[in-house]
């Protein structure tokens, strides 16, 4: 059974879906007005993980996720751009996509943008108004926070202390604003328009929607309400998730969430992320010189309702790991490609089984709150033992069944988490050079680079039968320098290799 801490009752609950079967799950994307940053990322890996780990244990999840593509955020960047919202939100939109191609992050199911729903907006401004929720006040609209007895439910807030809070930060321009609202709390639904910005007609006259309601018409629209799960950073929680669920819950008369999920915000260098600090982030420009598994590994280390500090010292530690994993990856395929069927050093039977107890184990870390860093534990563990066996040599020319359960149970399970290891995998091959070294020193006049290494090794064989003992040394530290290992073992010469990641 997974079991979920939601955000509302403070608790890990069990995971009962509204469909059987079915997950219907909305995540909040980004307002397009500039890159995201690794922050960003943090949240975006870590409910691409929840996905996919969802399907993993056989759900057939639907997910959505937002583009918010008019805000005063892209206006104001466009006027310091000296161009329109809209070719703001085009730019950003296509480099958000593209960053998250490039962190192995799925597209969602839907992907609906703010400007392409307004008409589903302003239905659930309309019900909000006919419910008496809301109101209308000089072409704004505002939600009446004190309609809904439930307010702060979420946020587990009082709405006196909130009303008391707000006040002292009320500056003067908002003045004007304020005088609108018939409470201070009240949140905006409709703006009405202003000269130069974008707008579009509604019943209140031209404007646009304020941005807390197009989540919930998203979500009423694209999943049907109420749905499964809702996610989003924790600086969400309020007031942008507590406005949401009021205005839904008042709209359209029904629950909106079962389960409520954070991600915990990150931290550079144990400082928080500000650009006032110069410690800003931008994901494209870590990815300039970090290779997503490695942020991705940086990432599922902690666990997503966890501060994340994110430094040097900890990406390359996370740059070991992955490391270590395919090492592993690339001397077993390496070991099949080699492999004699004849041979079996290991168990066939027994690995099958310990093959099994990790699946066992990872399905356990994982249902427990999605625990990423306790299931990467598990497959590491893993990874130790078979690293052993053969640093004790145990598996010299092991049965071709065997290597391939350990390599699809390792691909298996960080596939579930979103690693790209499979494909790094198959991309593997060995480097040109292993042909010119055969030809300088084996004698080979071909082009095909297993045949050169095959070569390389019988000429060695060969050279070290003959005594001509620099012929052999000079085979293998040229082998050496390209990735290889050779080891000498009574039943002949074990070549391993390591893709050259460590030259």
């Amino acid at each position: 059974m997974i079991r979920i801490y939601n955000t509302e009752t403070h608790e890990k609950e069990d995971f009962n879906t509204i469909e059987h079967g079915k997950v219907k799950m909305y995540v909040c994307g980004p307002t397009v007005y500039n890159y995201i940053h690794v922050g960003n990322a943090r949240t975006f890996v870590c409910f691409d993980v929840v996905r996919r780990y969802l399907q993993y244990r056989g759900y057939k999840v639907k997910f959505v996720q937002n583009i918010t593509d008019v805000d005063d955020k892209i206006i104001n960047q466009a006027k310091k751009d000296h161009t329109t919202p809209e070719a703001i939100a085009k730019k950003y939109s296509k480099a958000f996509i593209d960053d998250m191609h490039k962190m192995n992050v799925l597209d969602p199911d839907v992907r609906p943008r703010a400007t392409e729903e307004i008409p589903e907006m302003i239905k659930l401004i309309q019900a909000l108004i006919d419910n008496g929720h809301a109101y209308e006040a000089a072409g704004d609209v505002y939600f009446s926070v004190r309609s809904d007895p439930d307010y702060g439910e979420l946020s587990h807030r009082n709405i006196d202390e909130l009303e008391s809070g707000h006040r002292d930060l009320v500056s003067g321009d908002d003045s004007e604003i304020e005088s609108r609202k018939h409470d201070p709390l009240d949140f905006a639904l409709w703006k009405a328009a202003k000269p130069g910005e974008p707008a579009w007609d509604s019943p209140w006259g031209k404007g646009r929607p304020g941005w807390h309601c197009e989540c919930s018409a998203m979500s009423h629209k694209y999943l049907g309400l109420p749905i499964d799960i809702h996610g989003g950073g924790a600086d969400l929680v309020f007031p942008h998730h507590e406005n949401e669920m009021a205005q839904s819950r008042c709209g359209y008369g029904t629950d909106f969430v079962h389960y409520w999920m954070h991600t915990g915000m990150l931290q550079i260098n144990s400082e928080k992320m500000s650009k006032s600090l110069g410690n800003f982030l931008l994901l494209r420009d870590v990815l300039k010189t970090t290779d997503p598994d490695t942020l991705r590994m940086l990432i599922l280390q902690t666990h997503y309702r966890n501060p994340l500090d994110y430094s040097k010292e900890h990406l390359d530690e996370a740059q070991a790991a992955v490391d270590r994993i395919m090492n592993l990856l690339v001397h077993i395929n390496f070991e099949i490609d080699q492999a004699d069927n004849g041979s079996a050093h290991l168990d066939a039977a027994e690995e099958a089984n310990r093959a099994r107890l990790l699946r066992i184990a990872f399905v356990t870390s994982m249902d427990d709150d999605f625990n990423t860093a306790g299931a990467l534990g598990k497959v590491f563990s893993y990874v130790n033992d078979v690293n052993t066996a053969i640093g004790k040599d145990v598996m010299a020319l092991p049965d071709v069944g065997s290597l391939k359960t350990i390599r699809d149970i390792i691909l298996e399970t960080t596939g579930a988490l979103g690693f790209d290891f499979k494909q790094k995998l198959e991309e593997q091959d060995y480097p040109d050079e292993v042909v010119d070294l055969a030809v300088k020193v084996a004698n080979y006049s071909g082009s095909d680079k297993h045949e050169a290494v095959q070569a390389l090794l019988d000429a060695r064989e060969n050279a070290r039968s003959e005594k001509n003992y620099a012929l052999a040394d000079q085979v293998r530290d040229g082998l050496a320098q390209l990735g290889f290992t050779i080891k000498d073992m009574p039943q002949g010469a074990c070549l391993s290799y390591d893709g050259g990641m460590n030259n």
